[in-house]
Parts: structure tokens; sequence; C-alpha cells
């Protein structure tokens, strides 16, 4: 089986972004964004999809973290696209539900070629360590349409922000390495117009 594999790079004023992942890993990771939490859902992305991932970024810091946040989901999504190919053969959806002590999250996507992102993280507190927790939802958008996906996220409930924004990410990787699974079973590509 050839491996699927890709690797981006983005480099602008704010930021630098190196991405590679493999969709057939094993679910090894190397991550280095300069946020420490952030590096910590990553990580957990990675090992709960089964997908290797190196992420390198060195962005403006000192500003906020959101370019580099932002660029990495830009990134990535384009890694993850290319790593697709012409999406023959894939289960195409996925869904999945973590749940992470007393919270629980959903996750149900698409690789629809049709990126839209619905985000429901109820509420939570402004910063996780040097996070900064509006970004969530500003990663999974720029992930969702630079990948090609209807990504739907949402919180159903839980209390500490900690373990919501955890479960969201475990729940990605899990929803993820569902839709991009060959299994034998899909001739060609899952739809009747016969692209993705």
């Amino acid at each position: 089986m050839t491996m699927r594999k890709s690797e981006k790079k983005r480099t602008t004023a704010e930021t630098s972004v190196r991405v590679s992942v493999n969709l057939d890993g094993v679910g090894e990771s190397k991550i280095e964004t300069g946020v420490g939490f952030f590096d910590h859902m990553l990580t957990l992305f990675a090992k709960h999809g089964g997908f290797d991932l190196v992420v390198k970024c060195k962005g403006d810091l000192a500003v906020d973290g959101h370019h580099s946040i932002e660029d990495i989901g830009i990134v990535l999504g384009e890694a993850v696209k290319e790593a697709l190919g012409d999406k023959a053969g894939i289960a195409r959806y996925g869904s999945f539900y973590i749940p992470m002590d007393e919270a629980l999250a959903l996750v149900a996507l698409d690789i629809s070629g049709r990126p839209y992102l619905v985000y429901e993280g109820g509420e939570m507190a402004p910063t996780v360590g040097d996070y900064d927790t509006e970004l969530t939802e500003e990663f999974l958008r720029a992930f969702a349409l630079n990948a090609g996906l209807t990504l739907h996220t949402r919180v159903l409930y839980g209390n500490n922000t900690h373990h919501k924004i955890e479960a969201l990410f475990k729940a990605l990787g899990h929803a993820l390495a569902i839709a991009v699974r060959k299994d034998g079973s899909v001739k060609g590509v899952l739809s009747t117009k016969g692209v993705l």
C-alpha cells in the first residue's frame, strides 16, 4: 500500500510553518508551536488519529498566538488534503464522541470538498496556560477550509475548559481516522458525482 503522506510549508511576515503528515502512520508526533497547550492538543490529535505528524512553527507570539495557530490550521489542512489524493476508496464520513471526565464532545465530519465549520464550544475560560481558548474555533475553521472538510464540532457539556478542548481534539483525531480509512469496501470515490 502506498503511504498517504504530504509535507507543506507556509511563510509570511508573521509566521513560518512546516507540517508533514502521514495518514497511515502509528500516531507518532513532534510538535513545536511555541504554545504549550496547543502542542499537547496536536499531539493528542495525532495519537488518537493514528497519524504521524510533525509541526514546526515560528510565529509572532509576542503579539499573541492567533497568527501561529490559524496558520498551522491552514498548513495542516493543505497537507491532509494533498495526502488524501483523489480520495478514492476512503470511507469519507467519520464521527466520534469523546468523554473527558465530566466533559463530552462530539466531532462529525465529511471529506466532501465543500468546506464548512459548525463550532459549538460553549462557555470556556479565556485561557488555558498560554493558550487563548477562542483560537480553538480559528484553528478548526482554518483546518476545515483548507482540508475541504464539512466539520461539525460540539462540546455537549462539561465544566473544565482543558477537558472540553482536549475532548474536541481527541474526537477530531478519531473522526478523521474513520473518514480516511480504506478497508476495500468502497470502490472508487464515495459520491454519485464521481469526485470529491
